[in-house]
């Protein structure tokens, strides 16, 4: 990957993982956007958008991501959009349309031509799967470690935490087997692939950053 042509990293990653901050610190160290499920939900409610939407404001050649580009940092944040970042918002179970996914296929393919940018999520390993200039990372843990993570972040019991831990790995791999037609868990999916076990998401976010310059 070449850092002086426009790029695209992209964190998949287990819940309880730390992956979600592993793509902050990232960006942040790049100095570069950083798009997360937060982000993609603002925009489709501030500005309506679904596939139909999008199509039809690039139809009429208007650039419906303009005034959003302009009151962003260049690393927002949820903060920055005024959402609640509560961490079990991280987790919410909803139930994806196919309308809804294609619209977040068009919103990173529309944010992706804005300049370079780590993505957390949304399937972006296969989105960007023809992306000329792209990085897909895997960010994994054990599992003790990652249920450890949701019972401090969520204050739950191990049991609630364990029951969480599984729901949501499964509901992720659902949802990337139905519009991927693959599994998270194939590595073969990515180029990096991490264990965070040992790892502050500061060491891994470094790792990555030394993968990168040794490519």
């Amino acid at each position: 990957m070449n850092l002086k042509e426009p790029f695209v990293i992209t964190i998949s990653r287990e819940i309880g993982s730390g992956g979600h901050t592993v793509g902050r610190i990232l960006a942040e160290k790049l100095n570069t956007f950083y798009f997360d499920k937060y982000l993609i939900e603002s925009l489709e409610k501030r500005f309506n958008l679904t596939a139909s939407g999008i199509e039809k404001l690039k139809g009429e050649k208007k650039n419906w991501l303009a005034d959003f580009i302009q009151f962003i940092t260049p690393v927002p944040s949820a903060k920055t959009l005024g959402i609640d970042q509560r961490y079990t918002q991280e987790f919410r179970m909803d139930v994806t349309t196919d309308d809804i996914y294609k619209a977040e296929t068009e919103i990173l393919k529309e944010l992706s031509k804005e300049g370079s940018c780590v993505i957390a999520g949304r399937s972006g390993f296969f989105v960007f799967k023809d992306h000329p200039n792209c990085l897909n990372v895997f960010i994994t843990a054990p599992e003790e470690n990652r249920v450890r993570r949701v019972m401090a972040k969520q204050g739950l019991t191990e049991e609630s935490a364990k029951a969480l831990v599984k729901d949501i790995d499964q509901t992720r791999e659902n949802y990337i087997r139905r519009y991927t037609g693959t599994s998270r868990y194939d590595a073969r999916n990515y180029d990096l692939v991490l264990n965070a076990h040992g790892h502050t998401e500061e060491e891994l976010a470094n790792i990555i950053l030394s993968y990168i310059q040794d490519c």
